[in-house]
């Protein structure tokens, strides 16, 4: 009898093999997770000689070419930006950026997931709210703040932008998690049914577990909109009100271009770290998908 070709052959899985194999997403994290060989710390180091070559090497092109600050501010100024007065500065103004994001994207992802969770078991309702759905998704809700702002406590409040970005994240989460609730295997299903399974009792033990990994991406788009909207909205938010989107508005105003860049690598390092945190998540609860 012919032997069986090696391609052909049923290959029984070992721990060993499984632990060698690694996926990263959509981008690979593990020089920054893990240092325990060489190879990632040749990773560490490219990624630092990368960064500081940037830096270095954009002063060097600045200064060379004696481009005025209030044009284009050099990073060694922005970092010293950003360490002077920090708390007057930026503290109280990340405080309340904060504030607003955090709320706004509570109230905006719950909503937006409790209604993806009724629409696809109750097909009627999409019909309805779908029309809704899309102009929430195609409409820039900086356009509603200023209306906002006059019909909630008279623009003296934070619950403005609050509604702008719960309006921005909400549909983010609702259309990735109504795609990843319908994405269920009906073959679960129906064995899940097979056993007497309630249909509370498939969502909560089939539906959502597999449809965890499109929610988590709901989540992180959602964010981002949500953190983009907040900014926006503070800068025609009132004075006294303050926020990160303010700073922007006040140090540009000043021509003070270094206080400028600090203010936007904050905002950066939030957006960065809402990538992250959701990365996280995502491996430590979604990482069975693959």
């Amino acid at each position: 009898m012919a032997e069986v070709p090696r391609e052909l052959r049923d290959e029984i899985p070992t721990f060993g093999e499984a632990a060698t194999h690694r996926d990263h997403g959509l981008i690979d994290w593990t020089a920054l997770t893990s240092i325990r060989t060489a190879k990632t710390a040749i990773e560490i180091g490219t990624i630092i000689a990368i960064a500081l070559g940037v830096f270095f090497g954009t002063e060097g092109i600045l200064r060379w070419t004696n481009e005025p600050q209030y044009v284009i501010p050099r990073p060694i100024s922005v970092v010293k930006a950003l360490g002077t007065n920090f708390e007057l500065n930026y503290g109280h103004h990340l405080w309340v950026t904060m504030q607003e994001f955090v709320i706004g994207v509570a109230i905006g992802s719950t909503i937006g997931l409790f209604m993806a969770a009724v629409i696809t078991q109750k097909p009627f309702v999409e019909k309805v709210i779908t029309p809704y759905i899309i102009i929430l998704v195609t409409t820039p809700m900086l356009a509603l703040v200023p209306a906002l702002r006059l019909s909630i406590v008279e623009g003296f409040s934070i619950w403005a932008i609050v509604v702008a970005v719960a309006l921005a994240s909400g549909p983010m989460v609702l259309i990735n998690a109504a795609t990843g609730f319908r994405r269920t295997d009906l073959a679960k299903i129906a064995l899940a049914r097979s056993y007497g399974a309630s249909t509370f009792q498939i969502f909560r033990k089939v539906r959502f577990p597999l449809a965890l990994p499109m929610i988590i991406v709901g989540y992180m788009v959602g964010s981002i909109f949500g953190l983009l909207t907040a900014i926006a909205g503070e800068m025609v938010s009132p004075s006294d009100q303050g926020g990160l989107g303010h700073q922007l508005i006040f140090f540009a105003a000043q021509i003070h271009m270094p206080e400028v860049g600090a203010t936007m690598v904050i905002i950066s390092s939030l957006g960065i770290c809402l990538w992250l945190l959701f990365y996280s998540i995502g491996k430590r609860w979604a990482s069975w998908e693959t």
